[in-house]
């Protein structure tokens, strides 16, 4: 492709002089210059309408206008510094999958080069596929998974110990990345080995010594891993204190906000705000997505302390049995299917399960605040 050529405005004055003088055609001038005659026309009224303002005053009103525009131009460069600033500051509180899924490549004027650097992830990031884990793996996951809710108590090292002793040969690091992908960690009291997202607010815990009578007035949620036949997903349920009514729930084969933010928008819908939500002190859901889909309902905060998992302890409980009695009793191939069977151990659970604790009632009675059956005399 050839290049452009560039003409100085030494040579544009001349020729356009030349052109305002009349005594040649625009042919006769192009062929003097090498210039084409539709750019010696468009150099000539440039010329004309600069002289014209000369002598008009227009030139000073220009001048006057341009540097107008230049300040409006600095103006309005400050406002999208800042605009920019608050805008790179929210989306660094989202997950690097999130941010990665917000890249469009097929943008017409902003690269992927430029998209990745507004969001704050390396261009890696956005190419890299991860890998799947090993069927060893997650057979690993899934024992990991059934002695935990055994003993929660049980970190990496007593896990491993556990998992060599059932045959085996795993080391206490792939045992430690195993449980971090499945987002469990021993629930003990502990130093501070780990900070949350600096972006992110911990909520005090606000149950402590509360009394809870009724329904709406506190609710929990956590998420849990779920094995399946290749691979594994996550679980979020939002429930009732009260009741222990599971008014929503979702599935994701990524453990992001998005998922638990739409099982609460799903509740909120459906139910109506609580006067207090309770959670543990996970990423997603001191998420800025999380915390200000509940401060736009009017609902108070609260997060239970690191490694008291007895703050929350009927969502962990509820985990336990719908294991037991669902999960490791199938052998999910996908999603859907998995999603079909939960849903109808969720119904059954909420409309059929009765609760001592709740005077025999199922947890829907409870929240319907329904009376408690009367035994029949034999």
């Amino acid at each position: 492709m050839a290049k452009r050529k560039k003409y100085s405005a030494e040579f544009k004055a001349k020729v356009a002089l030349e052109a305002l003088q009349g005594e040649e055609s625009m042919a006769q001038l192009a062929a003097k210059y090498g210039v084409h005659p539709n750019l010696i026309a468009k150099w000539k009224n440039t010329a004309k309408e600069g002289m014209i303002g000369l002598f008009s005053g227009k030139r000073k009103q220009q001048a006057n206008d341009h540097e107008t525009q230049i300040k409006e131009l600095h103006a309005k460069i400050g406002e999208l510094t800042v605009e920019k600033g608050f805008f790179v500051k929210g989306l660094r509180a989202l997950s690097h999958a999130r941010r990665k899924d917000m890249v469009d490549s097929k943008h017409e004027q902003l690269g992927i080069v430029r998209q990745c650097r507004l969001l704050s992830i390396s261009r890696s990031t956005f190419y890299y596929e991860p890998k799947g884990e090993s069927l060893f793996n997650q057979k690993l996951m899934r024992l990991i998974d059934e002695h935990y809710l055994k003993r929660p108590s049980n970190g990496s090292r007593q896990m491993a110990r556990r998992l060599r002793r059932q045959g085996y040969n795993v080391n206490r690091k792939r045992v430690r990345r195993l449980m971090r992908l499945m987002g469990i960690t021993a629930v003990y009291p502990k130093p501070r080995t780990s900070t949350g997202h600096p972006e992110h607010r911990i909520y005090p815990y606000l149950l402590r010594g509360l009394s809870i009578n009724r329904a709406n007035q506190v609710w929990c949620s956590d998420i849990t891993y779920i094995p399946m036949q290749r691979g594994f997903m996550y679980l979020v349920a939002v429930m009732d204190w009260h009741s222990r009514k599971v008014l929503s729930w979702r599935l994701s084969n990524t453990m992001d906000t998005d998922f638990c933010v739409a099982a609460l928008e799903d509740a909120l819908a459906k139910y109506g705000p609580p006067e207090i939500f309770n959670t543990d002190q996970g990423s997603q859901f001191t998420s800025l997505e999380f915390t200000q889909t509940l401060k736009a309902a009017g609902v108070r905060i609260s997060m239970d302390g690191k490694g008291r998992w007895m703050d929350n302890v009927f969502i962990e409980r509820l985990w336990r049995t719908v294991k037991y009695e669902c999960v490791y009793l199938q052998e999910f191939e996908t999603g859907s299917q998995a999603r079909e069977t939960l849903g109808e151990w969720f119904r059954d659970y909420n409309e059929d399960r009765s609760h001592s604790s709740l005077d025999d009632r199922t947890p829907n009675e409870a929240y319907q605040g329904e009376e408690p059956p009367i035994l029949k005399a034999a």
